[in-house]
């Protein structure tokens, strides 16, 4: 069933679908992968000996073949963008990539393939070819991205489906990508928790293996020292094959969705986000560190926290069927405009002021005071303050005083103030800017959070 009535996140032309193969029992230790941006031309890497450390960052190697050039095919062409309000111009790319794997599990794996890979050299001891420090910034870039709610850059398919339709089993059993696709489109005469139960037959979509195909199938073909390459690229080609075709799936029903009115905004910070990378790269800074520092951590989560309210907020306002739990929970309600009054101005301060009130009629529950702040997704600037809630035979007639969205001058642009007859929907959710956060200088921390250790300056003991 559907949850949504448009798609809530950028969806690319050329998108590099990605299907990583890890092997069981070793710490990210790469079996296989399968990638590429068209269905009809996936490329199939293959580890003949995962517990070889040279195969794995020959791995590596073939790996970024693939998406360093991928990743610089948007590199060519930017754009000049207007800041502080046009004295200063700043250049970002016209275009981003987008990767896509099939689950949290996916995207987990190049979280840790990045952080094994980035701090390798090409010379010294152990080199390793010189794409591979390079392939793992990148994995390192797009994995720290999909933490960020509502970038576009690095998708999993399972969950940007559960974004946008409900099954009839649990989260955990959408974890399988065969799974949860098998409810949209069961065969005749089968429902859908039928067709789910036979596809958890399929192959898993990775990056973890299943335990009999390793013991069947894997392991005879692995025990000797030198493994018959052909077959074992056979044999995984066939395992990965259905989830690559789930893949492509996927992205062809989230096709069929529109895209929501702030998705195209959304996207212009994450080509901020790649433009900035690219940048850092080009200016010869230093791989992602291993851990983050106090200050930095927490500048993080600030920001991760201000990014999931304005996600939150935006989805809803994209969105009535998003909308509508809010609507549930009295956060929001909607009404007919009675009475409007389009030029009432306020003298009691300093200046006169425009300050507009209308008459709300809901019969839905209003569970807000006077004096709170609303605004309506028609009319993102504009804030509605409630003046009073009268309770009618049907629900209540709410009056709201108008600020905001209608022009400089004493008189209201037109179409800028809520006519009567008009039906409106008022939230207390808010599209407002969140200001940063302020951190101190990492200097300036205690020695418990990574400043400079504190000296003894307690009293002499004498003797």
């Amino acid at each position: 069933m559907p949850i949504a009535t448009v798609r809530h996140l950028h969806l690319h032309d050329r998108p590099l679908v990605l299907i990583p193969y890890a092997m069981a029992g070793e710490a990210n230790a790469p079996l296989a992968a399968m990638a590429g941006t068209a269905p009809d031309e996936p490329a199939l890497l293959v580890v003949a000996q995962p517990r070889n450390r040279d195969q794995r960052f020959a791995f590596a190697a073939r790996l970024a073949e693939i998406l360093v050039p991928y990743v610089d095919s948007f590199t060519g062409v930017a754009e000049p963008i207007a800041v502080d309000r046009g004295r200063d111009v700043r250049h970002r790319f016209v275009d981003a990539p987008q990767l896509w794997v099939p689950n949290t599990g996916g995207v987990e794996f190049l979280r840790l393939f990045g952080r094994s890979t980035r701090f390798r050299r090409a010379d010294g001891d152990h080199p390793v070819p010189a794409s591979v420090p390079l392939l793992g910034r990148w994995l390192t870039f797009f994995a720290g991205t999909a933490e960020m709610p509502g970038s576009s850059l690095l998708l999993n398919a399972v969950q940007a489906l559960s974004l946008h339709w409900a099954t009839g089993q649990s989260s955990a059993e959408d974890a399988q990508l065969a799974a949860q696709l098998a409810w949209f489109d069961p065969p005749p005469g089968v429902s859908g928790v039928v067709a789910a139960r036979e596809a958890e037959r399929s192959p898993a979509a990775g990056p973890a293996t299943d335990p009999d195909f390793d013991n069947q199938v894997l392991a005879p073909l692995m025990s000797s020292d030198e493994p018959d390459l052909g077959q074992l690229t056979g044999v995984l080609r066939e395992r990965l094959m259905p989830a690559w075709r789930q893949m492509w799936r996927t992205l062809g029903l989230l096709r069929t969705l529109p895209a929501g009115a702030r998705v195209a905004g959304r996207w212009d910070s994450d080509r901020d986000t790649f433009s900035a990378f690219v940048q850092h790269l080009a200016d010869g800074g230093p791989p992602q560190p291993r851990r983050d520092g106090a200050v930095a951590a927490a500048a993080r989560l600030h920001r991760l926290e201000n990014a999931a309210t304005r996600y939150a907020v935006q989805r809803a306002f994209d969105d009535p069927l998003v909308m509508a739990e809010y609507r549930l929970t009295g956060a929001a309600f909607a009404g007919r405009v009675t009475l409007a009054k389009a030029d009432r101005i306020d003298d009691s301060g300093k200046r006169p002021v425009l300050r507009p009130r209308i008459m709300v009629a809901t019969t839905e529950p209003v569970r807000v005071e006077p004096g709170a702040a609303l605004t309506s997704p028609a009319r993102p600037a504009q804030k509605a303050k409630v003046i009073s809630i009268t309770p009618t035979p049907d629900g209540c007639d709410v009056l709201l005083e108008l600020s905001g969205g209608m022009g400089r001058k004493l008189v209201a642009e037109p179409g800028s103030v809520p006519a009567a007859g008009e039906h409106i929907l008022l939230t207390t959710l808010s599209e407002a800017f969140r200001p940063g956060g302020s951190f101190p200088d990492p200097a300036d921390t205690p020695w418990t959070h990574g400043g400079p250790p504190v000296s003894d300056t307690g009293p002499e003991v004498v003797e």
